[in-house]
């Protein structure tokens, strides 16, 4: 099954940031999305998500709302097609809906919720998507099949991982 380039085109393959790998397969995809909830808790629970790096224009619970966002957006779209067959989709500016919904402002515990809750709610809705074939029409990406729709939206959850990781990493220990 052929794969659209959009990600790759964008971002390298692999990822030059993050080092993710385009081919996986749509089920790789899926299954990395699943779990990530589990890894941003497991990263995040020594910290406040408030942390910064100099690099990065947001926090960790602003990444973490970001993922859990971007993943409910996603699945919105997709059972939307599959229940009624709108695939006509717009595109969103996530740094628009960052700053509406005040991300800085989330506590993460909430941010956390809110990824576990959009993760599953993601993969039920990509999963009948991908059964039932189906494939959006972005307003600026073009065709997107459920199995694009799944490894973008893995990498987005993928490439946050790795930006909160690299706050974690910058934080100054305090001494004891």
């Amino acid at each position: 099954m052929p794969m659209e380039k959009w990600g790759a085109n964008l971002y390298g393959d692999p990822c030059r940031a993050c080092g993710f790998d385009w081919g996986l397969t749509p089920d790789q995809a899926v299954t990395l999305v699943r779990t990530v909830p589990a890894q941003f808790e497991e990263r995040l629970q020594n910290a406040t998500g408030r942390e910064r790096h100099a690099e990065l224009d947001w926090t960790p619970s602003a990444y973490v709302s970001h993922v859990a966002d971007n993943l409910r957006t996603w699945a919105e779209r997709l059972k939307g097609a599959c229940a009624n067959g709108v695939t006509e989709i717009p595109s969103y500016d996530p740094d628009l809906l960052a700053a509406a919904r005040r991300y800085e402002d989330i506590a993460l515990a909430a941010a956390l919720w809110s990824l576990t809750w959009s993760s599953r709610a993601w993969t039920e809705a990509v999963e009948e998507a991908m059964a039932t074939d189906i494939v959006l029409q972005h307003a600026t990406r073009g065709p997107q099949k459920a199995t694009d729709v799944a490894r973008n939206n893995a990498h987005d959850a993928h490439h946050h991982l790795h930006d909160v990781d690299r706050i974690l990493n910058a934080q100054t220990p305090t001494p004891k």
